[in-house]
């Protein structure tokens, strides 16, 4: 093994397969103490919300799971349905007991509220009270207010958005015939039935279908993130019984296994216990499960789980409130401020002496003081969100953009990880036949007239070419229209694509029941649809009938082709050999009915087919490049059998399926003795069709310096080619295939090759990242986090979410996950910013999303436009709302040094409401509608994006440059007012109190950078409004006849320009010396 830093001494690397280099739980590292600021900083809130996960988790009664017996038929009755959950869907975070107390406890743990709290109960001793009890429990309760109700109105929207899908309709199958039902009444035991393209309400076996042949497919787009459909087979027993109704006159049940979060397995069983049949043995090809469609005909099923014990909500996590970093970093700053407070409130006291009542002062002091702490700043802020989330949902370059919650709006200013789904999200999942390559000729769309005329060509010559039966084709080269009709054959062949026509009632009327249905089915011909497990053979057969070869019909054994002279071909289906992860190949056996030749069709993925077929020399070259093209290649091959070397596979291939041991190992065996020399016939080309603009966004993304990981549950090839063609990997950037791992010892190995590795994409399937995260958790995310892009494929749902939350613990980076299927919805719960994308796959990750977006491209402008500006705008609010604050208290600071150390209040309470109300509250706010540069720049330039993760618009340098200013003008303002002293007291208040408020409405034009109609207004109502406060109050706190006066306006002048002439002299020198970033952007 290579000696590189991950290599352990040969102790260490003989731990337990089971042994853990990185333990999540944190055993076997050093434990380390935390620190007092830990405790000061994060401590209290971690340890409050420790406390109330352990209280839910002891009052909430504990699930266990079991195994169950359905019965069905005559006694059905018997089935104990209290012990099983409602089958209803519960997005909400609160119900009506629970929603105070857990408002209360999500507000109370932030220190700002708590403090304040605390400032109010005070208020109830009389020895401690220094002002009305409004001043303090009015704009407290005003917080609280807001807060509640903006909960209350997020919480009932989701009540509103799942009453609508528990309330959808469904048919149940009862004695008394079929009854429409909602789903939240939908009970186990119950027979429903669900119709072509309705989405399954719960987890069924699947019992009865309208297809003849007992199979339909479904599409598992909500439960595994794959639009491919999937063949799912009704149990025989069932399927042979005349109708429906038959149902309820047997005696059965079915035994299912205890609820669990793998979706791809089930054990079950069904018996009929009166005598119908013997017992049928249940797998996964006999559920359908709850959150796919229906893709084809009607199904019936027996519901075996329901609600919290579907596959689906298993794999679903409990939604958390979302707290974002900005609200984070103001916590912080205010345990700043509150140190502050204790440390000024101590040394007055200390310069005033420890006599008599000296902790009754203390506390005065502190009172007094709390202005630093401004309990506005919570409102300003939330009501800010509302602005911004209204800003979005007005915004008509992202139409029906809709905010789902407006707690993390600033978020999308933060972003850098983009964790996106690839079907559906980045993909519209729609395969497009793009090219055909020979190896000395390429077809492509505008060549394919060509293909069609040797096709037709081919096929009027029919008789010389069928008459050779079942000898080899002679060793001679082939002409091009030979070629084609060769390769073309053989995709309309190689496939497991079923032809499916839409139902017309069309009725013979003089036919019986079952020669209606045929005569139906051949009126119906003309309307056809494909279903497959796979978009690519969809694509493929849909091209074979544009070029004039065309699927007619198909079932188990049987498959009939229609030609371009109009003549049908039938042919025995003799095997098929199915698609597997493992083998990355799909076969099929035929025999044509006619010349009763036998042909082996093969196609898959170049890695495996290079090896399979005969020598040649331009297969690799082409798939690269169509590869670098974004195209999907499938390598196809033929080999001709004869009689005798069909019949001694099948012999042994049916001895292998026989086995009880090494089953899948020995039919394997069997199946490559064929795989030997087959001829190469093509090479094809598919195109999965990206959403609009995908390209120029992750381009846009990742100049903004946000990192795109893609997490997928389709297949390794398919997310490497996506990741090609949507260039998330540029033309430029390599791509290192993580090989699969499956011990610590490889894990090991293949970390170390990787390490190598330099300015490239990673590639690597979800059970490969879960064998190096339980090993090398620290080691991997470390690696992973350099590359340019990172690519998950075969990802389950859960695993999506863990990757979310390993990267926020290791990177304390802000994550957003992108996604637009219930498989995705853990994923955007987990992260810091969820988005949704409405689309084919439901609205299902759209509901449960942050944010709800129609299309990918709108996240480019939603993150480098709203999300810059929201980050920004709060940035700025924010600080200006805490040196409203300091400038007051500095204010009352320089007041009880001179006057004694009194702790008396400096202005009356009217006043001091009003000064954080009515007076500056609207310019302040009006600070929402800032900007630095148009929205045309940001898209312009998403460099500028880059230095809003670094987080300094709000950062400790700010905030201090911030309380120099307010300690600057508080100061000035005080002193300036104490040195021009005048005759009386009151005099004091009104030459401090009108500098106060006109240095704000100057500071607040100082700080807007692009000026808004709004903001005039703003800024005028509050100067009109002091205005008529003075005129109004001028004989309770104001002198009339001072105010009237030459000697007030002159001092208030001086005082003012002195505490804001200096600012604006330093704001212009530094535009002029070191202007920003932006300024001389142009769009």
């Amino acid at each position: 093994m290579d000696e590189v830093p991950l290599m352990m001494g040969e102790n260490d690397f003989e731990m337990e397969e089971g042994g853990y280099l990185f333990s999540r739980n944190g055993a076997g590292k050093n434990p380390r103490k935390k620190p007092v600021s830990y405790y000061l900083t994060d401590g209290w809130q971690n340890w409050c919300s420790r406390c109330w996960d352990s209280l839910f988790d002891k009052c909430r009664k504990k699930v266990e799971y079991r195994s169950r017996t359905v019965w069905m038929g005559t006694k059905a009755g018997s089935n104990d349905l209290a012990i099983y959950p409602a089958n209803v869907i519960r997005n909400q975070k609160y119900s009506i007991i629970s929603f105070i107390p857990m408002v209360l406890f999500e507000q109370f743990k932030f220190f700002l509220n708590l403090y304040f709290l605390i400032m109010a109960m005070s208020q109830f001793i009389p020895e401690l009270r220094i002002g009305y009890l409004y001043t303090y429990w009015g704009p407290l309760g005003f917080v609280i207010f807001v807060t509640m109700c903006r909960e209350a109105l997020d919480d009932f929207r989701r009540y509103q958005r799942d009453k609508e899908v528990n309330s959808q309709k469904f048919k149940k199958l009862t004695i008394a015939g079929v009854m429409s039902i909602p789903s939240s009444k939908i009970q186990v035991g119950d027979f429903i039935i669900i119709e072509k393209d309705q989405r399954v309400p719960a987890d069924m076996v699947f019992l009865r279908t309208t297809e003849k042949n007992g199979a339909c497919f479904i599409r598992t787009d909500q439960l595994d993130g794959e639009t491919d459909w999937k063949l799912k087979l009704a149990v025989p027993a069932t399927q042979k019984l005349p109708s429906d109704m038959d149902l309820h006159d047997i005696t059965a049940y079915v035994y299912a296994e205890k609820p669990q979060k793998d979706i791809h397995s089930f054990i079950g069983t069904f018996t009929r216990t009166d005598g119908g049949g013997a017992d049928e043995s249940l797998g996964i090809e006999n559920t359908i499960w709850a959150n796919t469609v229906v893709a084809s005909g009607t199904a019936l099923g027996l519901v075996v789980y329901t609600g919290l014990e579907t596959r689906s909500v298993m794999n679903t996590s409990r939604p958390k409130s979302k707290v974002g970093l900005l609200d984070l970093q103001i916590n912080m700053l205010t345990k700043v401020l509150f140190l502050a407070v204790v440390i000024l409130s101590l040394v007055l006291m200390i310069i005033k002496g420890f006599d008599g009542p000296w902790y009754r002062y203390m506390f005065r002091f502190i009172l007094l003081f709390s202005y630093i702490i401004p309990l506005s700043l919570v409102v300003n802020l939330d009501l800010g969100k509302a602005a911004y989330a209204w800003f979005i949902m007005r915004d008509k370059e992202i139409p029906d953009t809709v905010p789902r919650t407006t707690t993390i709006t600033e978020e999308l200013g933060r972003i850098t990880y983009l964790l996106s789904d690839k079907t559906g999200t980045l993909t519209k999942n729609e395969m497009v036949f793009k090219r055909l390559h020979l190896g000395t000729v390429s077809f492509t769309a505008e060549t394919m007239d060509e293909v069609i005329a040797h096709l037709k060509t081919s096929y009027t010559q029919q008789t010389t070419l069928t008459s050779q039966k079942t000898q080899p084709p002679p060793k001679v080269r082939r002409t091009v229209v030979t070629r084609v009709f060769e390769a073309v054959k053989a995709l309309a062949l190689c496939h497991n694509v079923t032809p499916v026509y839409e139902e017309v009632e069309v009725l013979d009327q003089g036919s019986d029941q079952e020669t209606g249905y045929d005569q139906e089915m051949d009126v119906q011909k003309g309307d056809v649809t494909y279903q497959a497990s796979s978009p690519d053979e969809v694509a493929l057969v849909c091209w074979t009938e544009s070029v004039g070869l065309t699927l007619m019909e198909r079932d188990l054994s049987t498959m009939e082709l229609k030609t371009p002279t109009g003549r049908p071909v039938k042919y025995i289906i003799l095997q098929v050999f199915p698609f597997t992860s493992d083998t990355k190949r799909m076969g099929i056996i035929v025999k044509e009915e006619s010349s009763g030749e036998i042909l082996f069709y093969m196609k898959g993925a170049d890695t495996v087919m290079s090896s399979i077929v005969q020598y040649n020399d331009w297969l690799e070259e082409e798939c690269g490049n169509m590869a670098r093209e974004g195209l999907r290649t499938l390598v196809v091959s033929k080999k001709a059998l004869s009689e005798d070397q069909y019949n001694d596979f099948e012999a042994r291939y049916h001895q292998a399926k026989l086995c009880v041991q090494d089953r899948s190992a020995k039919m394997a065996a069997v199946i490559q003795s064929l795989e030997r020399d087959m001829e190469l016939l093509c090479l094809t080309g598919v195109e999965d069709k990206l959403q609009d603009n995908v390209r120029p966004t992750l381009e846009l993304l990742r100049n903004a310096g946000i990192r795109v990981w893609m997490l997928t549950g389709d297949k390794l090839e398919t997310a490497t080619c996506i990741a090609k063609s949507s260039r998330l990997v540029s033309k430029t950037q390599a791509i290192y295939a993580f090989r699969p791992v499956n011990d610590r010892s490889e894990a090991h190995q293949e970390l170390n090759t990787f390490r190598r590795k330099h300015d490239c994409a990673l590639v690597i399937t979800g059970a490969s990242l879960q064998v190096c995260l339980q090993y090398y958790e620290h080691e991997f995310v470390e690696l992973a986090c350099q590359c340019p892009a990172v690519i998950v494929c075969r990802c389950s749902p859960t695993q999506k979410a863990d990757i979310v939350r390993l990267l926020r613990t290791h990177t304390k980076k802000t994550t957003c996950a992108i996604g637009d299927g219930g498989n995705d919805v853990s994923m955007i719960q987990a992260a810091n910013v969820g988005i949704g994308i409405v689309g084919k796959e439901g609205k299902q990750a759209s509901l449960a999303a942050d944010f709800s977006i129609t299309q990918f491209s709108h996240i480019g402008r939603l993150v480098l436009v709203h999300g810059r500006n929201s980050y920004k705008r709060s940035a700025s609010l924010s600080q200006f709302v805490i040196h409203r604050g300091l400038i007051i208290s500095t204010m009352q600071a320089v007041f009880s040094a001179v006057f004694y150390f009194a702790a008396v209040a400096l202005f009356p309470g009217f006043l001091s409401v009003g000064y954080a109300t009515i007076f500056t509250m609207f310019p302040v706010f009006s600070l929402v509608l800032d900007k630095d540069v148009p929205a045309s720049i940001s898209m312009t330039y998403p460099e500028l994006y880059k230095d809003l993760t670094k987080g300094r618009s709000l950062s400790f340098k700010t905030f201090f440059i911030w309380v120099l200013i307010s300690m600057y003008q508080g100061g000035i303002i005080m002193y300036g007012a104490l040195i021009l002293f005048d005759q009386d007291f009151v005099h004091v208040i009104s030459i401090t109190f009108t500098s106060l408020i006109l240095t704000e409405l100057l500071m607040v034009a100082l700080t807007i950078r692009t000026w808004h109609y709004l903001m005039i207004v703003a800024e005028l109502f509050s100067l009109g409004a002091y205005v008529v406060t003075l005129a109004v109050l001028k004989d309770m706190y104001f002198d009339s006849a001072f105010l009237i006066s030459w000697n007030f306006v002159w001092k208030v002048l001086v005082i003012t320009s002195i505490s804001c002439i200096p600012l604006f002299i330093l704001k212009y020198l530094q535009k002029k010396f070191s202007p920003p970033s932006y300024s001389k952007l142009t769009p």
